[in-house]
């Protein structure tokens, strides 16, 4: 009897069916999209571009979180049309979140690592640079998947109803530090990386400005690249972050209608979140002079081939940005092909 009372206080169903019933629509429209482009992605990194060869092994990493991500979609799409935030079943609840929440964050974590590199690159050139050295090496890719695997652990306890339970069910000590624990992560994984992209990119863009010299149209492109991530990355994870603090505030002000509503803004914001699986490759990954080549001659017709790659070569986005350093020494900055 405690057990359909904890399961009907954290309500697994949806206040608004018309609502969750648009969001699986929604997310079954980003599983359409980003699986063939993910995996046409993945195609050309391993078989054709030859990462681990072209120092790309982050920007794979990326992808492979993307992929992974999208492949969680369809059973998200599944409930939602059942009028379920959750799913019922105890392990589909874990697997999914513990999916997101990995997944998330290593896509996140590889962006961080390369936002560094590029801030090293650009602002302080000729100095050691630890990230280069890093990625060059798969092992440290491994590292860093190892590293989320323990951030994952309290979302995998049991001590929560519906996979949703911070506020409501407050039996043992445990139980809430947990919660806390769960939330921290959730919150920290965001909000810092958030600060260390604002950080970087604000130095690169200002470097780019005023130390560098060559031409100016390609040095505006390299700004928009560097703040383009930014950008994406404000819109994609800072709404959801937000709704989940004001959700969070709903509850523990023991609000059941501003709640539900809470809920519902805190969902339709974290499906946007998995925009961020189509708009990865297509920042990043094109960015890449090398790979948007090897893509293009693969995937396109040769008509459409000759256009793009016309279109590419003219653009000079596969040469590199001159710069000079501290020390005077003028350097090669291939600030695109990063």
């Amino acid at each position: 009897m405690m057990d359909s009372i904890d399961r009907n206080v954290d309500h697994c169903n949806v206040s608004n069916n018309a609502t969750y019933n648009i969001l699986s629509w929604i997310v079954a429209g980003q599983f359409a999209l980003g699986l063939p482009l993910n995996l046409s992605v993945l195609y050309i990194f391993i078989f054709r571009f030859k990462f681990w060869k072209n120092k790309s092994i982050f920007l794979f990493n990326i992808v492979v979180a993307d992929f992974l991500l999208v492949a969680c979609l369809p059973a998200k799409a599944y409930h939602y049309q059942r009028g379920q935030r959750r799913s019922p079943n105890y392990i589909m609840c874990k697997t999914m979140l513990f999916m997101v929440f990995l997944n998330r964050g290593a896509s996140i974590a590889f962006l961080v690592m390369l936002s560094i590199d590029r801030y090293f690159n650009v602002v302080h050139l000729g100095r050691r640079n630890f990230v280069k050295v890093l990625k060059k090496s798969p092992q440290i890719s491994v590292v860093i998947w190892l590293f989320l695997l323990p951030l994952t652990i309290p979302t995998m306890l049991n001590t929560f109803e519906c996979c949703n339970s911070y506020g409501r069910v407050n039996n043992t000590f445990s139980q809430g530090v947990t919660d806390t624990s769960r939330e921290v992560v959730f919150f920290t994984e965001i909000l810092l990386p958030f600060i260390i992209l604002v950080f970087c990119t604000v130095r690169i863009v200002h470097r780019l400005r005023r130390k560098t010299v060559g031409d100016k149209s390609k040095l505006r492109r390299a700004s928009y690249v560097v703040t383009s991530v930014v950008v994406l990355f404000s819109v994609c994870f800072l709404p959801s972050t937000i709704a989940r603090a004001v959700l969070l505030a709903t509850r523990l002000g023991m609000r059941p209608e501003a709640e539900n509503v809470a809920a519902e803004v805190y969902d339709s914001l974290m499906v946007l979140s998995y925009i961020d699986c189509l708009l990865d490759p297509l920042v990043y990954c094109f960015c890449h002079s090398g790979f948007k080549v090897a893509y293009v001659t693969t995937f396109c017709p040769v008509f459409l081939q000759k256009r793009l790659l016309k279109l590419e070569f003219s653009s000079g986005m596969g040469t590199t940005t001159t710069t000079t350093s501290s020390r005077g020494r003028t350097l090669s900055l291939p600030m695109l092909d990063k």
